[in-house]
């Protein structure tokens, strides 16, 4: 409930803020947070809440990383902005390139850094485009990308990203843009006689691709696993698939690695886990912990090779692109991560947390399906379990065990009657395992 303290902030919040997806209506509610240590939230009334979902699935390390304070302290005493653009580098940015390319996938070694990820998409689209110009074919412009996928909601983005209620207000959308369903094992049809449901699935892709054109298609972009969409986990023959087909048609593929970068499904990045190489990656939120804005592209050696030998600048830009403090505070996070093995955290409290989530959920007649991937969970609520019948949006189920969960000392999001869960890799076992107990008991108050 709405303290004094909280409703007076959220009454001066009101008179002036305007917030991402705005709605008064939904905002009258809104806790105020003043605090946090680990991975707990702490309100302007000083109650604490497990943060179930890392802020917006990037705060892994969880709050009160002074390592990551004294990075960007440091940095702004010595220099805190210079231009990043053509002529002007910075230490940091170079090193910062140096580290990601140890890191990423092989064939990926080249960067143009961001303030986030909607920024990444439209950096992805408009350098596959060029790529395509310079290699001679310039009707490859299109953009393939997935039913529940999100790519941010830049206006290139939201076009990108398959989540109808993001577009209805916006519309027309940008020509050029079109969807394939998502793999969704717990929904997805796959038709009679297909070799698997990934198989399936993955051969969307070629549909779509022969339906448009394959010389019209610059790009299919996909998470290795979709987050805000409701944490769906692929079919493990779905992106060796999809890889052969972008081969196949000569289509870039690019995983949007926001929030599957940097440890968070128990591979540094997440198409590891099914031995796929991607043309163009895209991430931000964990390269940070979410302590300063920054994102970025990594590039792929030959699509790299084809742009510096152009002789022609690609005309794109962000005056934050490179920002030196930024990198500083990425730097410190690597360090982090690879000094607490983030990747092996994630990877077995996942498997824990997966496990806990099954054996308190699973045998409800309410719970349609409980999946994950590391430490990314989703639970699903459906009306009837046999039929996998939804409720009706307007009976709001997800948003009422949204609300039991706070009002229980837990704080994440849902999408539609999914319930995500991504809570910072640093949470330990006694916390991580009152996530599935205080979700039981949120259901159980909404649903019987």
């Amino acid at each position: 409930m709405t303290t004094v303290e909280q409703a007076v902030l959220v009454s001066r919040d009101a008179a002036h803020l305007v917030h991402p997806l705005h709605n008064p209506s939904a905002h009258s509610g809104a806790r105020v947070w003043v605090g946090g240590e680990g991975a707990y939230l702490v309100d302007a009334d000083g109650n604490r809440f497990i943060d179930c979902l890392s802020g917006l699935w990037n705060n892994t390390a969880g709050n009160g990383r002074t390592e990551l304070a004294d990075a960007a302290a440091q940095q702004m005493r010595q220099m805190g902005f210079a231009s990043g653009y053509i002529g002007s580098s910075n230490p940091r940015a170079i090193e910062l390139a140096e580290r990601l390319a140890a890191i990423t996938y092989p064939d990926i070694n080249h960067f143009y850094l961001t303030s986030g990820g909607g920024e990444a998409t439209d950096s992805n689209i408009k350098l596959a485009r060029y790529y395509w110009k310079l290699k001679g074919k310039p009707e490859k412009t299109k953009v393939i990308s997935r039913i529940w996928g999100y790519h941010g909601v830049t206006f290139a983005g939201m076009c990108a990203t398959g989540i109808a209620p993001y577009w209805e207000m916006f519309k027309p959308l940008i020509p050029g843009f079109v969807h394939i369903p998502s793999p969704y094992p717990y929904l997805y049809e796959a038709p009679a006689g297909a070799a698997s449901q990934g198989i399936a699935a993955a051969d969307e892709l070629e549909k779509k691709i022969l339906e448009e054109g394959p010389d019209t298609v610059a790009l299919f972009i996909a998470e290795p696993v979709q987050g805000a969409g409701g944490v769906l986990v692929p079919q493990d023959d779905y992106f060796p698939r999809i890889r052969e087909i972008c081969d196949k048609y000569e289509v870039l593929l690019v995983s949007d690695e926001v929030i599957t970068g940097f440890g968070r499904t128990g591979r540094m990045f997440g198409l590891e886990h099914w031995g796929v190489k991607p043309d163009l990656i895209q991430f931000a939120k964990a390269i940070t912990s979410g302590y300063f804005p920054l994102g970025g592209i990594g590039i792929s050696d030959e699509i790299a090779s084809v742009m510096n030998e152009s002789g022609s600048p690609w005309m794109h830009a962000y005056t934050y692109s490179s920002h030196p403090v930024g990198c500083a505070v990425a730097l410190a996070m690597l360090d982090i991560i690879e000094q607490e093995d983030f990747v092996g955290q994630a990877r077995e409290k996942g498997k824990r947390l997966l496990v806990k989530l099954k054996e308190a959920l699973a045998d409800h007649p309410n719970v349609g399906d409980v999946r994950g991937l590391g430490l990314m969970c989703g639970v699903e609520f459906v009306k009837d379990k046999p039929s996998k019948t939804m409720f009706e949006a307007s009976e709001a189920i997800g948003p009422k065990i949204h609300a039991a969960t706070v009002e229980r000392g837990m704080f994440s999001r849902v999408r539609g009657d999914a319930y995500c869960i991504a809570p910072p890799i640093v949470t330990d076992e006694d916390t991580l395992d009152r996530i599935p107990q205080i979700l039981a008991e949120a259901v159980n108050s909404v649903l019987g």
